[in-house]
Formats: C-alpha cells, structure tokens, sequence
C-alpha cells in the first residue's frame, strides 16, 4: 500500500493529522502542487509566493530528514493527482481541508471522482480548533457577531493535542520525478523586492515554533496592553506561520494553556469549555478565535471576498479615484500612521494589525475608495494574505460585514498615531524624513508652524507630502454616504 499525500496548506509534520493517518497505514508518496491556476483570481500574491518558497524548502528538508522526499507538481491539482496515481501505484489519497469556496468544490470533485474508481480518499482538519459546520445558533444559522460565536467556539474546548511528526517516513518503492522548486520563479528578482522580507521572516515549521516560543518568553504576558503599540514587539507575528500552516491553532491554544500556571491555568467557563486567566492568554486567544469567525464567515458566506454581506452597501457611493489608490499604496497620504504602516507593509510584507485598522479606514472612509481594492492590495503585498481574515477584516472597517465597525467610526488618523505611538517610535522608524519634528507634533506635522519644520528640515509639499486629503471634512462626507444608504 502506498498513500499519495496532497501537502497543501498545511505545511508541517507536527501535528498533521492527513501525515499521521498516512504514516499508519505505510508508505507515503509526498506531494506539493502549485495549483494557482485552480485557484484563479485568489492566486497568492507576490508576498505570498516569496514566502511559500522558503516554506516548501523548509518542509522539504524536514521530510528528506526523515527518510523521503517531496515530490513537486504544477497544474490542475486533480490532474496532477491522477498523472501521481498512475506513475506511482499508490492506492490512497490523503490530504487536508482547505476552507476557500473554490478549494472546497475541487476537493469535493477530487474525492468523489477517486472513490469512484476504488481509490481510498480521505481528508482532513488541520487549519482550525472547529470546523465551520459544527458550529451553528441555536436556530441551526452561521453566526454573523462575534462575541457569542466564541462563547460557542470556547465551549468545545480544550482542543486535543495532534501527534508528533513520525521519526522515520517511509517513501515509494522508486523514485517519483519532481519539479524544481527554482523553476517555479517563486521569488523575485528583476527587481529582488524582497530584502526586507528576508530580514524580517523565517519561512517553515522550524521558523513557526521560534516565533511562537519568543512571544511565550517576551509578550504574551503583557499582550493585552502592547499589543496596539506598533513601536513595540508586542505581538506574536504568526499569522503567516498560521496561514501556511506551519503551525496549527490546536498548537498555539495547547502552547498558551501550558505556558500558565498549573494548575490554576484553567478554570470553567460558564458554557461549559475553558477559559484563561489573565488578560494577555484571553486576548490572544480571542485574536485566535476572531481567525476561526473569519474562516466562519467565508465558509457560509462564500460571496465574502466579492460582496457586502450587508446588501445595502451595493449602493454606496464609492469613489473610483486611482490617485488617492496610488497615494495610500507609496505611503504619501501625508497622514504619518498611514504612511509608515504602508510602508512598513512593503519593506517587511506585514503590518501591525492596529495599523491594518487604521490604513483600512483612512482608505474607505477618508478617500471613500472601495474596500475591494484595499483588499487587493493587502492580497498581493502581505506575507499573510488570508481570503477569509483579509476578507472579514476589510468588510468589518468598512462598516459593511458581520459585526461590523459602526459606520459613524471613522479613525482620526492624527489620534489615532499620538494615542498608539506617542513617542513616536513606530512613524519614525518608517518615515525617517519626519525623525526631526518633536512627539507633539510628529502624527499631524500640518499643525507645526514654518519655524519648526525648518527646524527639522521639512518642507511640506517636498520632503513629506501635505495631507492629500482634510480629515474633518472627509469624516463628514464618509458620514453623508452612510446616511444615504442607511435611508434607503
């Protein structure tokens, strides 16, 4: 018996449940496809790709490690399987659950079609604490708020520790031709945008698990309390480990649970699950659980990466202005928190989550520029490009999700930056051109007069841009639009 072994997004050998199943039942046929073109218009974009190449050399070496190795494909993937099945004899195919509308209709076909012909075809969950179907209102409908979706997403708690990777992987009885990895043309080079991102980033299984020890060493304690401080590491940065499935969330929630006090660690919650002690674990936990609502969401609500979920946004008003687009991409809005996450966004691939929050409104509301296209650009730029969490986050700034912000939120980008960042640390790292100016007027250089800007060598206009826009009035017409189509 030889099992074909579909890696997905779930590149790890700890605690993959489709790898052990397969492990038990002999040897294993590794297999990696690079179906972009199954995926169509959610292809991974260029950030993502860069890192998807350290990830499979990573797992690569992981498994050659242990005694086999993985083989490479590019195509349709149930073509690709079906040209594997007959190369190598195998009689199974194993593989984890993918939760984007497009993946779960080819997995479904895959399945059925290999059943069909008497191959034994199984799947599995690696990507989630619950899957989207067990977990429902009490009247058997998809959760659309948040807080009583983790109420039940914490009563099935705690989650049972997956098993650890085999020492020894037996592979097929000869070899099997792979592709390069190379030849894929994964990562850039003309231009090489990337030098951030390697200096930033660790790709891999390996990579994962030293991420989330720092932050169990440094920051978890003081999560709930740093974790809005951009100019400090105060949180964990898995969500790219996560998204690749590096690591698994059953192994981050068992990690945090184990890093308190036993046994004082856990105490009952009123529904019957868990729950942490301290504030740093339970805000995290939340973050974890606020992944799971997105996946939620996009499971139920396959039209989330295209649609509102509230249909009375498909009227609004939105302003097709390419000019604003561009100025908040480059990080030249002339608002400082704007402009350094966004370029903190392009240097490193990953923007701290409440600069994401500010970014994302200051484009819909203040520029009233279509969610969509901020959530293109965050697809194409951002290491953790997630559809269901970059959906759901965009669709819940914009004020047209489930749970959403209340539409008469818009951020005040100058508060918003003296209250997160007050001294600075975060704008002056990314926007050096402003080091100059003193804390108080670092987040709305605009308010320095001639004298002080001079002082620090600005002129506004040359060396920083003058806001592109006026805030105050901008919140007014933001507010306008929502009334319009609140009315109707």
């Amino acid at each position: 018996m030889l099992t074909l072994l579909w890696f997905s997004r779930d590149l790890r050998l700890d605690d993959n449940p489709a790898l052990a199943a397969a492990a038990a039942r002999g040897p294993i046929l590794p297999v990696y496809i690079d179906d972009a073109v199954d995926a169509g218009d959610h292809a991974p974009g260029g950030a993502s790709r860069w890192w998807l190449h350290g990830s499979l050399e990573s797992l690569s070496a992981d498994l050659r490690a242990r005694g086999t190795q993985l083989v490479l494909r590019r195509g349709p993937a149930a073509a690709v399987i079906d040209e594997l099945l007959a190369q190598s004899g195998a009689d199974a195919v194993y593989w984890n659950r993918r939760y984007e509308p497009w993946a779960i209709a080819r997995s479904e076909k895959i399945k059925s079609s290999l059943k069909a012909r008497g191959i034994a075809a199984r799947s599995f969950n690696a990507a989630l604490l619950v899957e989207p179907g067990r977990i429902a209102t009490r009247k058997g409908e998809p959760f659309r708020v948040f807080t009583p979706f983790r109420r039940a997403l914490q009563a099935q708690a705690p989650f049972e520790p997956g098993e650890a990777a085999p020492d020894r992987i037996p592979g097929p009885p000869f070899p099997i031709a792979s592709e390069a990895l190379a030849a894929w043309n994964l990562r850039p080079s003309r231009p090489d945008w990337a030098a951030g991102l390697r200096n930033q980033w660790q790709p891999g299984e390996a990579g994962a698990r030293a991420r989330l020890d720092r932050f169990l060493e440094r920051a978890l304690a003081d999560y709930a309390g740093q974790r809005n401080l951009p100019g400090t590491r105060g949180t964990s940065q898995l969500s790219p480990h996560l998204h690749f499935g590096e690591i698994g969330p059953r192994q981050v929630w068992r990690a945090i649970h184990a890093w308190l006090p036993a046994p004082a660690s856990l105490q009952q919650s009123t529904d019957g699950g868990t729950a942490v002690q301290g504030s740093g674990p339970d805000t995290y936990l939340a973050e974890i659980a606020w992944r799971e609502f997105s996946y939620h969401l996009l499971y139920h609500f396959p039209q989330l990466p295209r649609a509102a979920l509230r249909p009375e946004f498909n009227a609004f008003p939105w302003d097709d202005n390419p000019a604003a687009l561009s100025a908040w991409q480059r990080g030249r809005t002339g608002y400082p928190i704007v402009d350094a996450g966004m370029r903190e966004l392009w240097h490193t691939g990953w923007m701290h989550n409440r600069v994401r929050m500010i970014v994302a409104s200051f484009l819909a509301k203040d520029l009233l520029v279509d969610w969509r296209a901020g959530a293109a650009w965050f697809w194409d730029t951002l290491v953790d490009a997630d559809l269901a969490s970059n959906s759901a986050s965009w669709q819940w700034v914009a004020g047209c999700g489930a749970d959403a912000a209340p539409y008469f939120r818009v951020f005040n980008p100058a508060l918003q930056g003296a209250k997160f960042d007050p001294a600075g640390d975060y704008v002056r790292r990314w926007l050096p051109e402003l080091a100059g100016l003193p804390d108080e007027l670092l987040h709305a250089p605009w308010d320095a007069d001639p004298g002080r800007l001079a002082a620090a060598g600005i002129t506004l206009g040359r060396d920083y841009p003058a806001p592109i826009v006026d805030h105050a009035s901008a919140r007014q017409r933001a507010l306008w639009a929502f009334e319009q189509i609140r009315q109707r």
